[in-house]
């Protein structure tokens, strides 16, 4: 099935998205309040949400249940609406510009979503080479993100020569020795920043998250 743009709004508004559904690259669905979402979330690639709807916490709350979607709220330039979505557009826009808006949005999601993984009480950003937890974070080198990313996509231990393959294809100056210098060097900064010292873990059968 196609992704789907789910559209949150009033009676008018989701009439005036009905009338140019056709010319949208996203399948549409129009959510009831008074009937169960049977959606699966992975098919909503993005949510419009029409200002007019949200008159109660309990609505927004709904909405928020969405926060790893990106999420348009679209208001009258002439009402003052206060919320915390932080994409926005005023109407009355043309049908140029709400296509890229929500083009821009549903990229920018993709690229976020593929440069982050959620790794224990951590995000790893692959992108940024950053661990992060809360407010602190720790810069990362690219072997160690390639590290962390292994050891948390494989979800058993590995041994050093299948570290030592993955990561440095054996390279000709690189031995156990290179994989144990370096995840000691990862545990130490992780330990110094978070206090955590059961980041990586290490067995008999070798090293996991």
């Amino acid at each position: 099935m196609n992704p789907k743009l789910l559209v949150i709004g009033s009676k008018s508004f989701n009439n005036t998205i009905e009338e140019i559904k056709d010319s949208l690259e996203y399948s549409i669905l129009f959510f009831d309040f008074n009937k169960p979402l049977y959606e699966t979330s992975a098919l909503i690639a993005g949510i419009l949400v029409d200002s007019n709807i949200c008159d109660s916490k309990t609505k927004l709350d709904f909405i928020n249940n969405f926060k790893n979607k990106p999420i348009l709220f679209l208001q009258n330039s002439n009402i003052n609406h206060q919320n915390n979505f932080d994409n926005r557009m005023l109407l009355p826009v043309s049908l140029a510009e709400f296509k890229n808006k929500i083009k821009s949005l549903i990229v920018s999601s993709k690229f976020k979503f593929n440069s982050s993984i959620k790794i224990k009480n951590y995000i790893l950003n692959k992108n940024e080479k950053k661990l992060l937890q809360l407010n602190s974070s720790i810069s990362l080198t690219e072997r160690e993100v390639q590290l962390i990313e292994l050891l948390f996509r494989e979800k058993k231990p590995l041994s050093k020569n299948f570290i030592l393959k993955e990561i440095w294809k054996y390279s000709k100056d690189a031995d156990t020795h290179t994989v144990e210098t370096h995840i000691y060097r990862l545990r130490k900064k992780i330990s110094n920043k978070f206090r955590d010292d059961d980041f990586i873990l290490n067995s008999d059968n070798g090293y996991l998250i």
